[in-house]
C-alpha cells in the first residue's frame, strides 16, 4: 500500500515502474507502456511477424494482451494491487503485421475493490481495431513481482 500522502501522480509513477520490472509477459510480446496517470493507461506495441495468425493479421490473444496490459497499469495506479477478474474483447477490424498499436485505458467506475475499465485499441492511423472492457479485483497485500537478477 502506498503513502496516502503522496501525490497520485507519483504514486502512479512508482507502482508503474515496479511493474514494469516483474512483467515479462507483456515485454515478451513487444509491449511498452508509454503513460500511467491515476486510473488511465497507454500501452503500445508493433505487430511481429511472430505475432500473426494463419489468416495474416494479428492474433487476437496478442490484442488481448495488449488491451490487458494498459488495464493493469490503470488498474494498479492507485497503489493497491488489483488482479483482472474478468474481461471480453470486440475485435473490430483486422491488425496487420508492422501495424504499430496503441491500447488506452480508462477508469470507468471503481467501487469497494471493484474496478471496470474501457480500453481502445486503435492503429497508428486511428483506425479503431478492438474494444476491450475489464474488470478488476483490488488484492490488498500483494507484493509487485520484480524481475530476479538473473531473469532477463
Amino acid at each position: 500500500m502506498e503513502n496516502p500522502s503522496a501525490e497520485p501522480e507519483q504514486v502512479a509513477a512508482r507502482t508503474a515502474a515496479i511493474m514494469r520490472d516483474g512483467d515479462r509477459a507483456s515485454r515478451s510480446a513487444g509491449v511498452d507502456v508509454v503513460a500511467v496517470a491515476p486510473g488511465r493507461a497507454t500501452a503500445r506495441m508493433t505487430v511481429r511477424p511472430d505475432q500473426v495468425n494463419g489468416h495474416g493479421v494479428c492474433h487476437g490473444g496478442y490484442l488481448f494482451l495488449l488491451a490487458d496490459t494498459a488495464m493493469a497499469y490503470a488498474s494498479n495506479s492507485h497503489g493497491v494491487s488489483a488482479l483482472a477478474s474478468g474481461a471480453d474483447i470486440a475485435f473490430l477490424r483486422p491488425a496487420r503485421e508492422g501495424d504499430a498499436l496503441t491500447a488506452e485505458a480508462v477508469e470507468r467506475a471503481a467501487s469497494g475493490r471493484s474496478g471496470l475499465y474501457d480500453v481502445t485499441v486503435r492503429t497508428a492511423d486511428g483506425t479503431v481495431v478492438a474494444e476491450f472492457r475489464g474488470r478488476t479485483r483490488q488484492v490488498p497485500g500483494l507484493s509487485p513481482v520484480t524481475a530476479r537478477p538473473d531473469q532477463p
